[in-house]
């Protein structure tokens, strides 16, 4: 599981913009889901439309100068609605990095879906 070079033009600018707006509440986020041991592997869902996926986080309704939504979940939601292929959950668990120093998003916007490992910016 690589960044998709297809993501990175279309979509890693507008997604940059918003994090650096949002990434320290992702990060607690992210450190409170392991710390009480809901998952080693949380995901955050970025969408710009409603999705029946996750849990809301931030909305771009709440803070008007984001363009996406934020949703949270973890891996088992993935798996369980087979968005993860459960025979590959180990090759996800493989390739996912330091959630202390990298977020994982992923992006649904109209047909297009995909993983994004995004460093945390350095304080």
């Amino acid at each position: 599981m690589q960044n998709d070079p297809e993501l990175n033009g279309k979509y890693l600018g507008s997604i940059s913009a918003d994090f650096v707006k949002v990434a320290e509440n992702l990060k607690e986020a992210s450190y409170q889901i392991r710390s009480r041991k809901f998952s080693e592997y949380p995901i955050f869902i970025l969408a710009k439309e409603e999705v029946p996926l996750g849990q809301m986080l931030i909305s771009k309704v709440d803070l008007t100068e984001l363009e996406w939504n934020y949703k949270v979940t973890y891996i088992d939601e993935f798996v369980q609605r087979n968005i993860i292929e459960a025979e590959k959950k180990q090759q996800f668990v493989d390739a996912y990095k330091d959630p202390d120093e990298f977020c994982c998003l992923f992006i649904i916007d109209n047909e297009f879906q995909n993983f994004l490992f995004i460093p945390y910016p350095i304080d």
